[in-house]
């Protein structure tokens, strides 16, 4: 598993975490004051909140590009 494209797939999974947890969390600071009736945010905040789809596509990226690599180095071991 040291191969460099094994290696570039779990920086994607990596970095889609990261991305997912950064948009949860926005997600979280827009919707609190909405339930306790204060001051809603701007409209960029609300735009964060998109961060958290990207990640899960990121991460899902990388998913991808480790089975085929995984799936290269089978068949070249075959």
């Amino acid at each position: 598993m040291s191969s460099q494209s094994a290696d570039r797939g779990d920086a994607y999974v990596r970095a889609g975490a990261i991305v997912f947890g950064m948009g949860a969390l926005a997600t979280l600071v827009t919707f609190v004051p909405l339930f306790l009736h204060l001051t809603p945010l701007p409209t960029a905040a609300y735009w964060l909140s998109m961060l958290m789809p990207a990640g899960f596509l990121l991460a899902l990226v990388g998913l991808f590009v480790n089975a085929r690599a995984q799936k290269r180095r089978a068949a070249s071991q075959a």
